[in-house]
């Protein structure tokens, strides 16, 4: 994938919907019923690049404090989402334990690899910062990811909602039309070419997880070391 041809796409099809106030708001993000839980392997960002991130959200909140913008401990990329959340489902229901070797046996060999975030891009539903990979360290993992899980009786849903190939990380979900349409489209304009910085990721988590990976949601069930010798194709 051309992922700045990806992004551009995303922010031409999305930008409209700024100017005309008609995003696509989430019924769910104060519901207090909401039991939609998940597995997913994610990577966290260097604390740098969250800070940057966070000075970009406290731009925005101050002209949109209404909206639903990621605090820094729910900031993360995500590698693969293994079950997708869904309601009602429980870490009870399987066994983490086999997740986790499973994960361990895919990630064994991958190497550390770095991520520019430079820019920002948008959905009808949420701001993303855009992420870079430097070479197909990413991509490889994944594909390791879906091969062992795919070829295993586990419970899973790879892919069933779309084919992840970007390496973005989402800022703000919106709650209620925005107030001041014209200055948060401002900012964001302003954000699109903004670099916030690189991570170098080594080691990513298996968690148990909700929709918006809120900190007070989220399960820890195992952190895997990235220190193997795999040498991706630039």
């Amino acid at each position: 994938m051309n992922l700045s041809a990806h992004y551009d796409q995303m922010w031409q099809r999305s930008r409209p919907l700024f100017a005309a106030n008609t995003l696509a708001l989430d019924p769910l993000l104060d519901a207090p019923d909401d039991s939609r839980r998940g597995l997913t392997v994610v990577a966290r960002l260097a604390p740098a690049v969250v800070a940057r991130l966070q000075a970009f959200a406290d731009e925005l909140r101050q002209l949109e404090p209404q909206q639903y913008y990621y605090p820094a401990a729910a900031t993360h990329l995500t590698v693969l989402s293994l079950v997708s959340c869904y309601p009602g489902f429980q870490l009870g229901h399987v066994e983490p334990a086999e997740y986790m070797a499973l994960v361990a046996c895919a990630v064994q060999a991958e190497a550390p690899f770095a991520v520019d975030f430079v820019g920002i891009t948008a959905s009808p539903a949420t701001v993303l910062v855009q992420g870079f990979p430097h070479d197909d360290t990413l991509r490889h993992l994944r594909q390791q990811l879906r091969t062992a899980f795919q070829a295993s009786a586990l419970q899973q849903s790879i892919d069933s909602r779309y084919t992840l190939q970007t390496a973005h990380s989402t800022v703000v979900r919106f709650r209620a039309p925005l107030r001041q349409p014209a200055r948060f489209l401002e900012v964001l304009d302003r954000y699109r070419p903004h670099a916030f910085g690189t991570t170098v990721v080594d080691r990513v988590e298996l968690v148990f997880n909700d929709w918006y990976h809120r900190p007070e949601a989220v399960q820890v069930l195992h952190t895997f070391a990235l220190t193997g010798n795999t040498v991706a194709s630039q």
